[in-house]
């Protein structure tokens, strides 16, 4: 099963075989180690089997066929002190075990590749290989797949759910005498189906669960893509054990979580979502249809804040001296790539006046809270679901946290805290009831990738096979994400619709949407079909599922409408307003060094930051433009003080033309904007009416597009003083640069 693919252009495979057994719940456990750059522990999943899976089926053929050509490959290692406690102690009305200590370790050595991960190496236990026979018997037997890469797997146990205190009440026995298989399963099974206004227990009992001992180790191997389990003698998904623990640590250069600093210089960690999503951070199904739920204790030092995408306001508790341990759940289930991680030096920022009306507004709210119900039946499985909590309907604002580093506090005080409340208010006006209890807000390090959780590489998975498992069409190539057309054309689309229907029609569909649609994947046609069914017929003309698919996502170019509007937009008093400057530097530009004495000087007129843009846009089709031209737009506009997209522009001008004087500032745009550099900085309206605006997450990937196309216009003029400025700037930011734009430029300069 080990695929070896080129990253520069085959695709990211989804191994896990969702079709025959799905997880339902995760139980992490962890340990975030800076000087190993290694977090490490267990992870605890608990499944439900799938329907698809039938007795004779086996696995999948592609699995089948992989079996046989590596039957000698699985292993089970002897028996190892694992870090942990005899667990058959543990109530689950105690939380958490926290037992292990913030221990300094060295960097794993391992191999890069993930293949053959040796246990003796990662974690000092010894081990044996497990030979099985290539008998028909083998091809019987299930096998559990699971995402997986750049992880050091130790060890996977069977987890003897049965030994949990109290735990009889799931079953049919009032004593627990005689434990089998069947049995475990079957608790297992009611506790994932709880129903959902007994959350709080159901959280306890997965906690006790987790901690419990384990009851027979599993048969396992890694290959580049997956883990892969078995049970000898276990031939159906219904009768693999459904609650497993798995002893693993990552690796320093796991392509899950980056390990860098904030803009103090502090050491920090994170999840980067793209391009494997968490694959490397916990084995995982990695294909969006296996909705999960998830809790997580994770221990760092005290001096590091640990944030996570869970629903509560985790809060540390403190262990023994200089460590801290921090919990987190989920009760809503959502794909395994939504599970975000941070871990820095963080700093809570807090408003400095509060008023009467924002407490009441930001009461938190229990997801038990079910007193006050409105009529209405939800499409998505059984959750503690606010939409059917009256009081969380009418919650403008939720309870949030802003965390930030050091060197940003005044920033963010001054600007970004008074932003939020109305910003949510905002959300919730147009969208109605938010989806969570309350909100974590963090200032990311410079290296974060904008669009890390949203590739547009992942709109399809191509043909999936009956165990569920699919690709992702180029998704290891790391150009992709600055090849943002489909998130451009989707947001032109959404843009074109709002004009089409109007503000009004618009909005309000979009609140029916997400109160029909929270909770649930929905497709695009899921999305357009409904808008189509819910708009006055005289407002459809022209529209239809399948032209918009045709027009908008499927063609290449820019579609009909949007050359209509740009064409619009090149009319418009602020474009000819433009047209008319670019006239008079035209003009500028042609004139002798010596000018008449009578001649007129040229009057400009001032302009708006999207009018600047357009102005250099036009510029830049000017075959030549001389080094005095240039020194006057410079000086006329002030653009090395401008927005990063007006001097992305100016970087255009200077290197076509070769204005040496002015390569100081394509160097601070590689070093600063390239990077993703958080700036406290005010700007104009963005009015004009040729531009057509992007949102922030679009701009914050435009930027980092824009410092990578500069890096190749360095590098195609052959100047070498050119070239000498990209190495240079790559060299002093390469370790600040997200992994897919470091990969992409250092190509351009080899």
């Amino acid at each position: 099963m080990d695929l070896k693919l080129d990253p520069s252009r085959d695709d990211l495979p989804l191994m896990a075989n969702t079709s025959h057994i799905l997880v339902k719940h995760y139980v992490l456990d962890l340990n975030v180690d800076f000087e190993s750059q290694i977090i490490e522990g267990s992870i605890v999943l608990f499944f439900e089997s799938g329907n698809r899976f039938e007795k004779q089926s086996g696995s999948t053929k592609e699995t089948r066929q992989s079996e046989s050509s590596e039957a000698c490959r699985f292993r089970m290692p002897e028996p190892c002190h694992s870090p942990g406690t005899d667990t058959r102690t543990f109530s689950p009305k105690t939380g958490y075990n926290d037992f292990a200590i913030c221990g300094k370790g060295e960097k794993d050595t391992s191999g890069k590749d993930g293949n053959h991960d040796n246990p003796e190496q990662a974690c000092g236990i010894s081990s044996s290989t497990y030979c099985c026979d290539t008998g028909n018997h083998r091809n019987e037997e299930f096998l559990l797949v699971l995402d997986c890469c750049d992880l050091s797997v130790l060890k996977v146990e069977e987890v003897d759910v049965a030994a949990v205190p109290g735990i009889e009440k799931f079953t049919k026995s009032p004593k627990l005498t005689v434990v089998s298989e069947e049995l475990r399963n079957q608790i297992v099974h009611e506790l994932v189906t709880l129903p959902a206004d007994r959350w709080r227990e159901q959280l306890d009992y997965y906690a006790g669960c987790s901690q419990a001992p384990g009851c027979g180790e599993l048969l396992f191997d890694t290959d580049t893509w997956s883990l892969q389990i078995r049970k000898t003698g276990t031939q159906t998904a219904t009768d693999f054990p459904h609650a497993i623990r798995i002893w693993y640590s990552t690796k320093p250069q796991g392509r899950s979580v980056t390990w860098t600093s904030d803009q103090s210089g502090r050491p920090c960690v994170y999840t980067i979502g793209s391009p494997i999503n968490n694959r490397a951070l916990f084995p995982c199904q990695e294909p969006p249809v296996a909705m999960s739920t998830w809790q997580a204790t994770v221990r760092a030092a005290a001096s590091f804040v640990v944030l996570m995408s869970g629903e509560n306001s985790a809060k540390p508790t403190q262990l023994q001296e200089g460590c801290t341990s921090w919990h987190y759940y989920v009760t809503m289930p959502m794909p395994a790539s939504t599970f975000t991680i941070a871990v820095g030096s963080w700093t809570e920022m807090k408003p400095e006046i509060c008023s009467s009306k924002d407490l009441a507004a930001e009461r938190s709210l229990s997801p038990s809270e079910t007193d006050s119900r409105y009529v209405g039946i939800c499409g998505h499985v059984e959750y503690p679901c606010r939409f059917q909590n009256l009081s969380a309907t009418t919650q403008e604002i939720i309870p949030h946290r802003v965390f930030a580093p050091l060197c940003l506090q005044d920033a963010c005080q001054e600007t970004l805290l008074h932003l939020i409340p109305p910003c949510l208010s905002a959300a919730h006006s147009v969208l109605g009831t938010h989806p969570f209890s309350r909100l974590d807000i963090l200032i990311v390090p410079a290296n974060f990738p904008s669009l890390g959780m949203a590739r547009p590489n992942k709109e399809k998975t191509g043909h999936v096979s009956d165990s569920g498992s699919s690709v992702i069409k180029h998704g290891l190539n790391p150009e992709k994400v600055f090849m943002q057309v489909h998130y451009l054309k989707g947001y032109f689309l959404l843009r074109f619709l709002a004009q089409r229907l109007g503000d009004e029609t618009y909005f309000a569909f979009l609140r029916k949407f997400v109160h029909t649609f929270h909770g649930q994947l929905i497709l695009s046609q899921d999305f357009l079909q409904l808008l189509l069914e819910n708009i006055p017929e005289e407002k459809r003309l022209g529209l239809s599922v399948e032209n918009i698919f045709r027009d908008w996502l499927e063609s290449s170019g820019i579609p009909q409408p949007l050359q209509r509007e740009r064409q619009a937009g090149a009319e418009c008093g602020l474009a000819r307003q433009v047209s008319a400057e670019v006239e008079k530097w035209i003009r500028v530009n042609r004139r002798p060094r010596k000018r008449k004495r009578r001649e007129a000087e040229e009057v400009f007129e001032k302009l708006l930051p999207d009018q600047l843009v357009l102005l250099l846009e036009h510029l830049l089709e000017q075959k030549t433009l001389t080094a005095r031209t240039l020194h006057s737009l410079e000086k006329m506009y002030h653009l090395p003080q401008q927005d990063a997209e007006v001097r992305h522009r100016w970087c255009e001008l200077i290197v076509k033309h070769k204005y040496t004087k002015a390569y100081k500032d394509v160097e601070r745009f590689l070093q600063e904007d390239q990077v993703g550099r958080w700036v406290h900085k005010q700007h104009g309206p963005r009015t004009c009416g040729h531009e057509l605006s992007l949102p922030s997450s679009l701009r914050l990937c435009a930027l980092q597009a824009m410092g990578v196309y500069l890096y190749g216009e360095l590098m195609l003029g052959e100047d070498a003083t050119q070239q000498q400025v990209a190495r240079r700037c790559f060299e002093l930011t390469k370790e600040q640069m997200d992994r897919s734009s470091a990969e992409v430029v250092a190509e351009m300069l080899l």
